[in-house]
């Protein structure tokens, strides 16, 4: 069965297989590359890596207009929840399997806080990637990391089919940090995020895409465009 994976700017994308329909990391109010408002996404599940607030963005809205549940990392859940979402809460090397499949949290080297105008920072603990299994591929999502050691882990006993990274460099892995990433993980496919929505997150992804060569179909998604994935 084919899966759809859809971009809509930065680091959210959504996975669509039949029924499901999962959504992560939906920044979109305030993101200059959202490629629809937040009013328009339907979900059934919401997946949050960490709380920044472009990550966190528009999950609890949506959340509450869809009946979504927010599947992430418990201090975060636990926010999300006292905000009206019905919630899964994780921990850091747990799985669950959910109605469309299963979802196990990695770990991710990154931050997770709110901070507010008055610049008060919210503790929202630990920050994660996803693997989620549905329709018969693996799916994993860094979510904002740094490379560490451990993909060359996640590579070997999760094998996943399709990678999606960020590239941006400065808060997360570079171009060439995620290149190292995709040597130890071996996805069959690889698809490059959070990159060119701020200045200081300005990437060529196609550099990347070259860079990457053989090592896996590279991907570039621009905001709006869907893939298919059978």
């Amino acid at each position: 069965m084919a899966t759809t994976l859809k971009y809509y700017g930065h680091s959210c994308f959504a996975l669509q297989d039949g029924p499901h329909n999962l959504l992560f990391d939906p920044f979109l109010t305030g993101n200059p590359q959202a490629a629809i408002p937040a009013s328009d996404i339907q979900a059934d599940f919401v997946l949050l890596t960490h709380g920044h607030s472009d990550h966190l963005g528009d999950a609890i809205p949506i959340a509450t207009r869809c009946d979504a549940t927010i599947i992430a990392p418990y201090e975060l859940a636990k926010y999300c929840e006292h905000r009206g979402a019905k919630i899964h809460d994780m921990g850091i090397g747990g799985a669950y399997k959910f109605p469309f499949g299963r979802v196990k949290l990695t770990q991710a080297l990154h931050g997770s806080a709110m901070i507010d105008d008055l610049g008060t920072v919210e503790y929202l603990g630990n920050p994660c990637g996803f693997l989620v299994r549905i329709a018969g591929k693996t799916y994993y999502n860094a979510g904002d990391t740094g490379l560490f050691g451990d993909m060359d882990l996640i590579g070997r006993l999760y094998k996943p089919d399709v990678a999606i990274l960020p590239i941006g460099d400065n808060y997360t892995m570079g171009i060439d940090d995620a290149v190292e990433a995709v040597k130890m993980l071996k996805p069959k496919m690889v698809i490059p995020v959070h990159y060119n929505t701020f200045p200081v997150i300005m990437q060529d992804p196609y550099e990347f895409a070259k860079k990457v060569g053989k090592l896996a179909k590279c991907v570039v998604l621009k905001p709006g465009e869907s893939f298919q994935v059978s």
